[in-house]
């Protein structure tokens, strides 16, 4: 009996970890998933039974049923920035509620343009439309990313934390400014040059892109390099452990910027995703206003 109780225990172990590793997206089979493709379904469908004359448009009874439909889905996504403050296991933990924020999310591309009945144009009905897209798409970029960047963002530390990464740069600058001490004015102001360049000050498309045409740490190493091709070689050269001094800096540089670089594609979908959704907001309730004005 306990021989037969050990592999069991071992296979309902197996499930657990499995079940623990299943993300938002893929939380209780798929379920919002499900449900979401079933709404657009059920849209599509209805959109293309039901007659409106002359056309399809938003101030019919059918546009305004998905407009109210819509309406009630972006109110209802918007409470995921309060829901994540209450932690709760079930049903309604906050993983199957960031699920149902995704996929309902989704469906909105269908509700939303459906509700259009494919009329846009140059008005606060079409704006409220277009930053709908924009939120949407944002979303999009922020699963993408969170899918995809924690494993590089991982592989890039090893095991390394941020504070270390910028400790190890303090302390290569430090041995730096030693062993810069022997050299001639000329190779001590390339050094002075790394010393002095600031990994933090880059601007917002250099970091996003981690390209950095300008690095003096490079830009030092490279130039004392061609300097000492001229020049002949003496056994205890300071310039050597300069060499490698700066050689090192650039490598602990470039994981630094490669870290910054990651996290800066983790954040940057936020910058837009939320003061879009606050636009957004206010262009329905504009859209809302104007409609039942004109009503």
């Amino acid at each position: 009996m306990a021989s037969a109780a050990k592999p069991a225990r071992r296979a309902s172990t197996g499930r657990q970890r499995q079940s623990q590793h299943v993300g938002f997206l893929g939380h209780a089979g798929f379920k919002w998933l499900k449900i979401a493709v079933f709404l657009c379904l059920l849209c599509l469908v209805s959109y293309f039974l039901i007659d409106v004359e002359p056309r399809h448009n938003g101030g019919s009874w059918y546009g305004y049923t998905l407009g109210t439909i819509g309406a009630l889905l972006i109110l209802w996504l918007t409470m995921l920035g309060l829901r994540k403050r209450a932690m709760t296991p079930g049903g309604w933990s906050l993983k199957a509620w960031t699920s149902a924020h995704v996929y309902l999310g989704l469906s909105l591309i269908v509700i939303g343009t459906l509700h259009t009945g494919f009329q846009l144009g140059w008005n606060v009905h079409t704006l409220a439309w277009a930053l709908m897209m924009v939120v949407i798409i944002s979303g999009i970029y922020g699963i993408y990313a969170y899918a995809t960047l924690p494993q590089s963002l991982s592989s890039n530390r090893d095991e390394m934390t941020e504070t270390q990464m910028i400790e190890a740069l303090r302390s290569l600058d430090r041995q730096l400014h030693d062993a810069a001490q022997p050299l001639d004015p000329e190779a001590a102001a390339l050094v002075q040059s790394s010393l002095e360049q600031d990994p933090f000050a880059s601007g917002l498309v250099q970091r996003l892109t981690n390209k950095y045409p300008g690095c003096a740490t490079r830009a030092a190493q490279a130039e004392l390099r061609r300097a000492r091709a001229y020049q002949p070689r003496m056994g205890d050269d300071p310039l050597d452990k300069i060499d490698n001094l700066l050689e090192r800096k650039e490598a602990t540089l470039g994981r630094l910027r490669k870290h910054l670089q990651i996290k800066g594609l983790l954040q940057i979908w936020l910058y837009i995703h939320v003061p879009m959704t606050f636009a957004l907001l206010a262009a329905l309730s504009a859209h809302i206003v104007s409609v039942f004005f004109y009503w």
